[in-house]
């Protein structure tokens, strides 16, 4: 545990060589949902962060603004000295990774931003979003993370998920307490967050051209609409790349919002490119 901003924030680490890869999670996951990826680049030392509100981090009292999330990476890399470092963000933990490579740019040498809900500019202007009020009432307690899986397994969007990467969602997203078992993201938290999300103090497009640092921005092919709550489409704004003073925007037909979790080998090819993606040099 590190305790940054009045938080505990929980890192998982795989040693190994070469520059650091840090990886962010999105709104209600784990640092251990990027498991499949790191495994396809062994030898490579990475750290996957627990949020906060999330895992096996601290989770404060509210409210839970969104650049929370990139004030606290970019304090955590400057209190453990985080230099030249590849930053993987999905979702949210895109979000976070951009705000922190704004906020301490010597933190990345390079990003890979896997569709990040970072909006179209004409988002941050409409409404707060009151779709997602239903996450509140997500079933909270489970006998075990076994009957989650088989839960899970057979319903949208966990059905299209590589099913190693569903089971490390369900391993490290629960917590034991007492005789049964709770989400680590409480239901709360995560629509809170879901609500947030195009929160004027969510639009961090004022801050995109201070990443001097190379950017890709892979976004998934199911077009997004905000009068629509499809967790499966890409909530990217398509401009993201061109308002990066050096970025490269990559369209991935066919695939969801959720990129790693279905196709952890392709975002492992971006992230090590040299490296083939069955985990051998």
């Amino acid at each position: 545990m590190h305790h940054v901003r009045g938080v505990d924030l929980a890192l998982w680490e795989w040693p190994g060589d070469g520059p650091l890869a840090v990886y962010v999670h999105a709104t209600g996951f784990h640092g251990r949902i990027w498991d499949e990826v790191i495994r396809r680049a062994p030898g490579r030392r990475s750290i996957a962060i627990d949020l906060r509100g999330h895992g096996r981090s601290g989770k404060p009292a509210g409210p839970y603004l969104w650049s929370n999330f990139g004030r606290d990476l970019a304090e955590l890399a400057e209190t453990l000295g985080w230099r030249d470092a590849v930053g993987v963000g999905h979702s949210m933990g895109g979000h976070a990774v951009t705000l922190a490579a704004a906020l301490r740019p010597e933190t990345f040498a390079r990003l890979l931003l896997v569709d990040p809900v970072i909006f179209a500019p004409e988002i941050y202007r409409q409404p707060q979003r009151r779709d997602a009020a239903y996450i509140a009432k997500r079933r909270n307690e489970w006998a075990s993370p076994a009957e989650m899986f088989e839960r899970f397994r057979g319903r949208a969007p966990f059905d299209s998920w590589r099913p190693e990467v569903l089971r490390d969602y369900c391993e490290y997203g629960l917590l034991p307490e007492g005789d049964r078992w709770v989400l680590a993201c409480p239901p709360a938290i995560e629509a809170e967050l879901y609500a947030a999300s195009n929160s004027p103090d969510a639009d961090i497009h004022g801050r995109l051209g201070e990443i001097a640092a190379p950017v890709t921005v892979m976004r998934g092919g199911i077009p997004w609409k905000m009068d629509q709550f499809d967790l499966a489409a890409s909530p990217t704004d398509p401009e993201l790349a061109k308002k990066l003073r050096n970025g490269e925007d990559v369209l991935l037909e066919g695939r969801s919002h959720y990129i790693p979790m279905e196709s952890p080998e392709i975002v492992a090819e971006r992230i090590w490119p040299r490296m083939h993606t069955n985990g051998h040099e």
